[in-house]
């Protein structure tokens, strides 16, 4: 087995991989990275469908509210390089963007590919040296530095980036590589689950009515009784319950039992809609209730289904209508109940809650407050962000961090009394 050494090995061709080795690379700084995959990037070709939605539109300071409660930890990275500096980084390199309405920023050319040569070529010119097919076996501390075993060799290194990615979407690669090893050096990890990931609910009943969306619906999630969070977001019905930027960017925070009480009524609150309602049936007793229904913004097909788990037929008149019926059905168009059954797994979430604890790392540098010398990039970290291009951001700004921590590094002598 050959032995190499380097100034700073990366673990993950991912984009924060790649991105922290564009900008450690140097020569008092000479990076390799080690990529399980036979090719890089394989989680970046799928974002936005392979459009590569790569950041989002916007002041960078509001980019905060959009990682949970870990936005405050990416402040320094995101300040240091902002979705501005990220779309002049491309720009600089022959790649333009596009902002669409809603905010969200692609490429010119909408091809993720375009978005990874760029990455691959700067590497290329910046000496970036990327072996492929070489999964990490072994990480372990080895004097001043770390020492790593693959299938094909051992490499010794000053400074070790894990940029493994999370535990979401594993047929790309991502399957926890980073955590193992983190732990492995004793670098405290918190409990993973999927995120950004649909919703199957029990006893689901619009199955039938599966492809419809909702734009900017209001719904609240209940635990135990209590109200655990309120959101705003497009909904979309699936086969087995819910999806939609909504429910993604909320199902960080929602669990197995769960009660998601969705307003179909829009901004329309349950008394406001209660007395629209109250009024409309004292005024229209020989109208069909379904047909005074549909003044109200709730999509035909759906208010169908409504009216039938609201146990009224379609023949039922205004002046039939009992205050059981007209209470059911007020509930259900203001705050339907659903219950959680279970989230996606890893296997179709599209990004991973959890991961290295923040507490332990430095969020200036992104260096291991536990391991002189170990740094972290990207899905690794317990970072996961709302969809939209947050969690590309964040990965593109905490490898340029932690890039320019090793620089740093490289540029003093080994401490020689460790």
């Amino acid at each position: 087995m050959h032995m190499e050494a380097a100034d700073c090995i990366v673990i993950g061709a991912g984009p924060a991989g790649l991105f922290c080795a564009i900008h450690a690379a140097a020569p008092e700084c000479r990076v390799i990275i080690l990529e399980k995959n036979a090719r890089p990037g394989a989680k970046l070709l799928l974002a936005g469908s392979g459009q590569c939605n790569i950041t989002h539109d916007g002041e960078i300071r509001d980019f905060l509210t959009h990682y949970g409660n870990h936005g405050r930890f990416l402040r320094t990275a995101l300040m240091s390089f902002s979705n501005k500096d990220l779309v002049e980084f491309f720009y600089e390199r022959g790649l333009g963007m596009e902002t669409e309405k809603n905010g969200k920023i692609f490429p010119s050319t909408r091809k993720s590919d375009d978005v990874l040569e760029i990455l691959r070529d700067e590497c290329t010119k910046r000496g970036v040296s990327i072996r492929y097919s070489e999964p990490v076996q072994d990480l372990i501390r080895a004097g001043d530095g770390f020492r790593i075993t693959t299938e094909n060799g051992e490499y010794q290194a000053r400074t070790i980036v894990l940029a493994t990615g999370g535990a979401s979407y594993q047929k790309t690669g991502s399957t926890g590589d980073g955590y193992r090893l983190a732990g492995a050096l004793d670098q405290p990890v918190t409990e993973r689950a999927p995120a950004l990931t649909p919703v199957i609910i029990r006893e689901y009943p619009f199955a039938d009515l599966a492809g419809i969306s909702f734009e900017n619906l209001p719904f609240t999630v209940w635990r135990s009784g209590r109200k655990a969070g309120t959101w705003r977001g497009d909904i979309l019905f699936t086969h087995t319950g819910l999806s939609g930027p909504g429910i993604l960017d909320a199902s960080r925070d929602i669990r197995a039992g769960d009660v998601i009480r969705i307003s179909f009524a829009g901004d329309l609150t349950r008394e406001t809609f209660a007395g629209e309602l109250t009024g409309l049936v004292q005024a229209n007793g020989p109208r069909l209730v379904r047909t005074i229904m549909a003044g109200f913004p709730v999509p035909d097909r759906l208010l169908k289904k409504i009216l039938l788990l609201s146990g009224i037929p379609d023949d039922l008149t205004c002046a039939h209508l009992t205050a059981k019926q007209r209470s059911l059905l007020i509930a259900c168009c203001t705050e339907f109940p659903l219950t959680v059954d279970r989230l996606g797994d890893f296997s179709i979430a599209m990004a991973t809650r959890g991961g290295v604890a923040l507490d332990d790392v430095n969020q200036k540098t992104m260096e291991s407050k536990c391991v002189p010398g170990l740094f972290f990039a990207g899905e690794v970290l317990d970072i996961d962000g709302d969809t939209g291009g947050y969690n590309l951001q964040a990965a593109f700004s905490t490898g340029y961090c932690a890039a320019m921590g090793i620089r740093a590094a490289c540029n003093q002598p080994p401490n020689r009394s460790a």
